[in-house]
């Protein structure tokens, strides 16, 4: 199978993922702007979680570009990232139903840290199959995001215990610091 192929298919499901979400948000009883306020904490987790899957879409896209052959680890590795990116809806809707409560932030969390473990496994069979000198592995270095991320993921979970608010800062945080395109494979796949 052409890397291409796979990239087609999982750009699909990442739109569904998307058109998902949005679908979440329900119609307002009112006809002005006091009708929306109840509907902010559904939006503010829609916002994010659609930054989410987009740093998803974009970092697999620039990984798909760098990617020379697939094997059926590999098909298999995307589908679990797709398995947990298809996650992400249910999540996001349960946390801004509960106005970010408790257990809704902790699991949402726990979704974004099974995104990056699936993320960094697909990375890391994709990188399995390249040579010691390939842009791809150049391009990854250390991968210090790739590195913290889990990390601060976690923490996020942890921090549920003492304050909600403190997890969905990480979850932002983590969102923030992936906000600007990896460009690294980009970068390495022009030189």
């Amino acid at each position: 199978m052409k890397p291409t192929r796979l990239e087609a298919f999982s750009d699909g499901v990442i739109a569904i993922i998307i058109t998902i979400m949005v679908l979440e948000f329900k119609t307002p009883h009112g006809d002005d702007l006091q009708s929306l306020i109840p509907l902010a904490p559904t939006f503010f987790s829609y916002v994010l979680s659609f930054i989410y899957v987009g740093i998803y879409w974009n970092n697999h896209h620039h990984l798909m570009h760098a990617c020379k052959t697939v094997t059926g680890s590999i098909l298999w590795a995307n589908l679990h990232l797709l398995f947990w990116l298809s996650l992400i809806p249910f999540t996001t809707g349960w946390m801004g139903e509960s106005h970010f409560g408790i257990l809704p932030a902790g699991l949402y969390g726990f979704i974004l840290l099974m995104c990056a473990i699936a993320y960094w496994v697909l990375q890391s069979l994709i990188l399995s199959t390249q040579d010691e000198d390939s842009a791809l592995k150049k391009s990854i270095g250390k991968d210090w995001k790739g590195k913290l991320s889990p990390l601060l993921y976690l923490t996020a979970i942890l921090c549920t215990a003492w304050h909600e608010w403190i997890s969905v800062s990480l979850y932002i945080g983590v969102a923030l610091m992936w906000l600007i395109p990896d460009r690294r494979i980009e970068r390495a796949l022009k030189d």
